[in-house]
């Protein structure tokens, strides 16, 4: 890249940048192609620059680069794309992570799949979080540790050689041919990951994976701070925050909305918490249960990242085993955690079960009371003990101001841990965060799984703990009034589609605090077979939303979101949220969330519109 050129262009971008490039949270899913992804959106991007066209309405077209900006998004990907033509390599070969360490962390893991040498180099010091002796012996990653004075030190291996280092200035690299990995952190703004190397290029896919499902990309905040100190060359600005106050805050705000009194903590999204969880978790079990088997309990058609973060997970370590739970779609959830339970106990196992209530996408609940008992039932191995009881990892996104914590509560006597992305409901859409907190049950629990989210640099951001702070205060209310819009509009598409099939939550369980704004739509079908009935539906689904997102642009759009702030999200479970699910258990019907704030009567007119062309 000629430097001014490039940096000048940069600079352009970022003054005229379309405004959700910095605050939103999801993005189009109509001009977004999952298998390009970031090319695609770089592609276009550098025949803008080839052009020295940086005006907001062209940028404002450009193809979505990621559908959820914990992947990433277009400042992290301008900012991997600065960075990369300035040291000669590819774009992909540039990762960036709000985290210091789960880049470290990325390459372990697949070089432990692959049974290769790792040896990490570094100058001055390591990040605070690395605990080199539990990514040993909890995470199972084989490495050796060297200080060097200086990078020129660094000798051939018989493996792979990261090399870290702590700098200012966040976008400098010296590449030699004997580093493979190249990681430059920044104490406030995460890290950057250079690739070196075509022989290390098979790395790039696996190195992108643990970004989307164990940490997230650097958040555009962030982003923007690194290009504006690249295109400045300037240092970057350590802005001061409230930070300890709005965490405080957010704490707190967390404890009054679920009823526990117990301690929370915070990570950077839903799933950064979910992991945190799940490797505190696994930690605890190796020094009270050692030996022991650990079965972690999915539902298979469960969200995509949940299903396919646990399988990360057991893939890594040989005692751990990822077992199905059919929850929903004709199945009984508490008919199938007493048999799944039944048969790890049997197997003297360790038993973690991760449901989401209501379910995803099919707004299920199941009866709460003998929920409770089934999780609460002693059981027996086979050689007569008494088994390990479960602990129940409760994700409560839909609904994340129902009680099932607290004293007296319906789960307070069952280890639960209740967690919850602050995508959703408590951010409105604004920041990634998410969040965990246990009933007193799980205090010890707590302590292992908030080490881990520390060891992974997880913790939310300074701006993330501010969003939350001005957003929690609201969230309660704005769940009362955008259940009222959904109830509203489910009952308008039932009197004027009486054909199709709605999953939504009974008036009896809203009266028992179950008031989601989320529902899933499945639209009549036609056709003589199978295939060509559901061929016609799936057909149907995007009818439906072209229509609505062109109808409505304001308002309506084709995202993967919930609990915004205004406006109505339309998705596809199947190629959305449930994206790495098996093909068998995933879901083509059309979910629709929607917010306190929109124009309910105009989204009833475009749909008796749809109807009538149906």
């Amino acid at each position: 890249m000629e430097d001014n050129k490039g940096l000048n262009y940069i600079k352009d971008v970022l003054k005229n940048m379309p405004t959700g490039w910095l605050n939103l949270t999801t993005h189009r899913l109509d001009i977004y192609n999952e298998q390009l992804a970031k090319m695609q959106f770089l592609e276009k991007f550098e025949t803008l620059f080839n052009n020295n066209n940086s005006q907001s309405s062209v940028l404002s077209e450009l193809p979505t680069a990621y559908d959820y900006i914990r992947l990433g998004h277009p400042l992290s990907c301008i900012l991997e794309w600065g960075i990369a033509k300035s040291n000669n390599l590819k774009p992909e070969n540039v990762i960036s992570f709000s985290s210091k360490t789960v880049p470290i962390l990325a390459i372990l893991r697949k070089n432990l799949l692959e049974n290769k040498n790792t040896q990490i180099v570094y100058t001055g010091e390591l990040p605070d979080s690395f605990d080199a002796e539990v990514l040993q012996r909890v995470y199972g990653y084989k490495f050796e540790l060297k200080h060097v004075e200086q990078v020129e030190a660094i000798s051939v291996y018989d493996g792979s050689v990261i090399f870290i280092s702590q700098q200012d200035e966040i976008c400098n690299f010296d590449l030699i041919s004997n580093i493979d990995f190249f990681i430059s952190f920044h104490a406030h703004l995460g890290s950057t990951l250079l690739v070196n190397g075509e022989q290390n290029d098979h790395y790039i896919s696996e190195i992108q994976h643990v970004r989307r499902r164990e940490t997230i990309a650097m958040t555009p905040d962030n982003c923007f701070a690194a290009l504006t100190s690249l295109t400045e060359k300037s240092s970057i600005d350590n802005k001061k925050s409230n930070d300890q106050t709005n965490k405080t805050r957010v704490l707190e705000s967390i404890k009054e909305i679920t009823g526990s009194s117990t301690k929370a903590i915070v990570g950077s999204s839903g799933l950064s918490i979910q992991y945190a969880i799940l490797m505190g978790l696994i930690h605890d079990a190796l020094e009270k249960h050692q030996g022991k088997a650990i079965k972690i309990v999915v539902p298979p058609n469960c969200y995509g990242g949940t299903n396919d973060q646990a399988r990360r997970i057991a893939a890594c370590l040989d005692n751990v085993e990822v077992m199905d739970l059919a929850v929903d779609g004709g199945n009984d959830m508490v008919q199938s955690i007493d048999s799944v339970l039944n048969k790890i106990a049997d197997e003297n196992a360790i038993p973690y079960i991760i449901a989401e209530i209501p379910t995803n996408p099919r707004v299920e609940v199941p009866d709460l009371i003998k929920l409770r008992d089934v999780l609460s039932k002693k059981r027996e191995t086979a050689s007569g003990e008494i088994a390990i009881d479960p602990v129940f990892i409760l994700d409560q996104t839909f609904c994340p101001n129902v009680h099932f914590l607290g004293k007296d509560e319906i789960l307070s006597t069952v280890r639960t841990i209740s967690f919850a992305s602050g995508s959703k409901f408590p951010s409105g859409g604004q920041c990634t965060a998410g969040y965990c907190i246990g009933n007193t049950k799980t205090d010890a629990l707590m302590e292992k799984i908030e080490s881990h989210l520390e060891l992974c640099d997880n913790e939310a951001t300074d701006l993330q703990y501010e969003i939350l702070a001005r957003q929690m205060p609201s969230m309660k209310q704005r769940i009362v009034d955008a259940y009222k819009n959904t109830r509203e509009f489910v009952n308008f598409i039932n009197e004027t589609l009486p054909a199709a099939k709605i999953n939504f939550v009974s008036k009896e369980l809203a009266q028992q605090g179950f008031t989601p704004s989320v529902f899933s739509l499945d639209l009549p079908t036609k056709g003589n077979t199978a295939e060509e009935k559901e061929n016609y539906k799936r057909a149907l689904n995007h009818k439906l939303i072209n229509l609505m997102i062109t109808e409505i642009p304001n308002e309506s759009k084709y995202c993967v979101s919930y609990g915004q702030l205004k406006g109505c999200y339309w998705t596809i479970p199947a190629t959305s949220t449930q994206g790495t699910t098996k093909e068998g258990d995933k879901d083509y019907i059309a979910r629709v969330a929607l917010s306190a704030n929109m124009d309910l009567e105009l989204h009833k007119k475009v749909f008796s519109d749809f109807v009538r062309k149906i």
